[in-house]
């Protein structure tokens, strides 16, 4: 895996994270603490998508895997919601 993969999966898993709880409209706001463990449980499951995928060219598992990461943060928005 690049480096740049995991570096552009880390980065929008937070996007995404961040992103999750700011349209929950908590008067309080995000606590730090529960948007990095989002970040991580998006990051692993977009790792292992990446990783598991039986694409050739990395630009299609990387596709695949910001898929996962964007359907995983809107299914859990849709079910919590």
């Amino acid at each position: 895996m690049q480096k740049t993969s995991i570096l552009i999966l880390i980065i929008t898993s937070l996007v995404c994270s961040r992103g999750f709880f700011f349209f929950i409209n908590d008067p309080e706001g995000p606590n730090l603490l529960i948007v990095t463990v989002l970040a991580l449980i998006l990051f692993f499951v977009s790792w292992a998508t990446y990783t598991l995928s039986s694409f050739s060219t990395s630009t299609k598992k990387l596709s695949l895997a910001l898929l996962a990461q964007i359907v995983l943060a809107a299914g859990l928005f849709v079910v919590l919601r």
